[in-house]
């Protein structure tokens, strides 16, 4: 497969290209990026040096024409630029920015923008959608939050009267670009929640959790800590009849028999997934409270984005889903 990568420079596409580089499918062709164009790609991405001789080119069509496929690795309200033209010419799409995760009127409500060029997308979480995504021409990567979220509780979701999700993300989560929320002084030795109850993937969670369980109530709240990689999810789920511990992990067992990248333990950290496209589940019973716990830890940049991207995009081309991603996380 011949793939192109528009919004390069970022981290979600440094990802793309750091784990496409020995990819044995496919072959980055294109890598876009409007300020950097004419140089190569391994003048930013330093740690790239010597697996790409590619230069960063314009994102224009006629740069991306011999791509089979072209991940849009670019800010909400960007990908609805280049999508509906790389579909017309017959290129599959993997966006990775909100623009087609959620129907045409919640989008322009959560994100205050009128969608041009909308179309029908299949909801990238793989593990539930794969069958969907082996037919779609577009596909649209879910958000960072919602992947840790959504796997953590989908097999009781059914069940549930009500979930809390209490997040914590790295900063890699909020861009490359420095602000002043993400500079160095004002998040060392610190958690802050922000957007606490308002987040915009909260309609990414409740949508997909509707379609197990109409009735569930869905609270979430991120914070970011100081590190670079990761979200550490813990799912509050609030049942009349909470199974047994070993019910629950029963109950995982056969939802994710067929999930490669899903793994549960006994326990979670985040050291234990980093660098790799994996999610591990941790299942505890609160019999007091009518509660389950449900604690999930991603890589943010690699399950939550970039590698679940590089995993539809082989369910898309009829690969087996682990090809390219198969490689143990980084620790220590």
């Amino acid at each position: 497969m011949k793939v192109g990568i528009i919004g390069a420079s970022g981290y979600t596409g440094s990802e793309l290209l750091r784990l496409l580089a020995l990819h044995p499918k496919a072959e980055v062709v294109a890598a876009t990026s409007r300020q950097l164009a004419g140089e190569p790609i391994w003048k930013l991405h330093r740690f790239l040096k010597g697996f790409y001789d590619l230069k960063f080119v314009e994102p224009d069509l006629k740069n991306l024409d011999e791509c089979d496929v072209v991940f849009t690795a670019v800010p909400h309200g960007e990908a609805m630029r280049y999508v509906p033209q790389l579909l017309e010419v017959g290129i599959k799409v993997v966006d990775l920015s909100a623009d087609y995760r959620l129907d045409k009127e919640t989008y322009e409500k959560v994100y205050g923008k009128k969608h041009e060029g909308y179309r029908d997308a299949v909801y990238g979480l793989t593990e539930l959608h794969r069958d969907e995504i082996a037919k779609a021409d577009l596909v649209a990567n879910p958000g960072c939050y919602p992947t840790g979220a959504i796997l953590a509780v989908a097999p009781i979701a059914e069940n549930a009267e009500i979930i809390v999700f209490d997040a914590k993300s790295g900063i890699s989560g909020a861009g490359a670009k420095p602000t002043e929320f993400t500079h160095y002084p004002n998040l060392h030795e610190a958690i802050v929640p922000y957007k606490v109850t308002n987040h915009r993937h909260y309609w990414e969670m409740v949508r997909e959790l509707s379609r197990f369980n109409p009735e569930v109530r869905v609270s979430f709240t991120p914070q970011v800590f100081p590190g670079s990689r990761g979200i550490l999810t813990n799912a509050h789920v609030f049942m009349n009849d909470v199974p047994s511990r070993d019910e629950l992990y029963e109950i995982y067992e056969r939802f994710y028999r067929d999930c490669y990248f899903v793994r549960l333990q006994d326990e979670i950290r985040l050291s234990w997934v980093r660098g790799s496209n994996f999610c591990d589940i941790a299942i505890f019973v609160d019999e007091q409270n009518g509660r389950v716990v449900v604690s999930s830890a991603i890589d943010n940049l690699v399950k939550g984005a970039s590698g679940q991207a590089i995993q539809n995009m082989n369910v898309m081309f009829g690969l087996d889903e682990k090809t390219g991603l198969e490689f143990p996380p980084l620790f220590p």
